[in-house]
């Protein structure tokens, strides 16, 4: 082999995860989102079909005037800063919509992000496998191999990706985010690896609220599992048959 094809060698080893965790950790092939930190896990544990990650969002506890699931999301990642973003790059992994029945007139706030389905339409439709499930249910993007095509955006039926046409600078080591590359909610999967929550479930409980249930669906202990079992759920556009992640309950 000549020595100019050396680098993508060894690149495409390090893209198959066989040398991940001396740089830090890689939640995926080909993502690394950020460094060596104290575990309870090894860092280079590979994630688990055993789990799945999922929320529960309990509409009826949504109140219409709090952003606070935004708000924790816009800081978390580094998001909605003109300072860091530019006037023009406004990028939400969530928002809050407002549903209105035409028949009754009853309306209902809730948050909307990716709902990380099961069989994702961005990761089938994405040329270059850039848009990809991981095992444990956490739909990403790989920024080292998205090429802005933005196949995946149309392809997403809730609107949850953006794309970034600015340089950003000032970004958060765990969310890399890159000119000509899109992205959407990755779950907060840095704080989910190292055993916590995502951030915008975090700020609804803080908030009192305590409208979005995150847990894992397959742990029938689980107190997200368990309500699913219990009680009337819903998925956004269920009749696409995407088996997603996230669920809604009065809606």
């Amino acid at each position: 082999m000549s020595d100019d094809k050396q680098p993508d060698l060894a690149r495409r080893e390090f893209l198959q995860g066989s040398a991940g965790a001396a740089a830090g950790l890689a939640v995926a092939p080909g993502v690394m989102l950020y460094g060596p930190a104290a575990s309870a896990k090894p860092i280079d544990e590979a994630a688990s079909s055993e789990v799945r990650w999922g929320m529960l969002i309990d509409a009826n506890k949504c109140a219409s005037d709090c952003d606070a699931c935004v708000r924790a999301c816009n800081t978390e990642h580094g998001l909605g800063d003109e300072d860091q973003s530019g006037p023009r790059q406004q990028t939400q992994y969530i928002r809050k919509v407002e549903l209105r029945n035409k028949a009754t007139g009853a309306s209902h706030s809730l948050p909307m992000m990716c709902q990380h389905c099961e069989t994702p339409p961005c990761a089938d439709v994405c040329p270059t496998g850039a848009s990809f499930k991981r095992a444990d249910g956490i739909v990403l993007v790989d920024r080292h191999i998205c090429i802005g095509c933005r196949y995946c955006m149309m392809a997403c039926p809730y609107k949850a990706r953006s794309f970034v046409h600015e340089s950003l600078e000032d970004q958060e080591p765990y969310t890399p985010r890159g000119k000509g590359c899109v992205e959407s909610c990755t779950l907060c999967v840095h704080r989910i690896d190292l055993g916590g929550i995502p951030a915008c479930a975090e700020a609804c409980g803080a908030e009192g609220n305590g409208a979005i249930l995150f847990g894992d669906l397959n742990d029938p202990n689980s107190a997200i599992a368990q309500a699913v079992a219990e009680q009337a759920t819903t998925e956004v556009r269920a009749d696409l048959g995407l088996n997603v992640g996230v669920r809604y309950q009065g809606i």
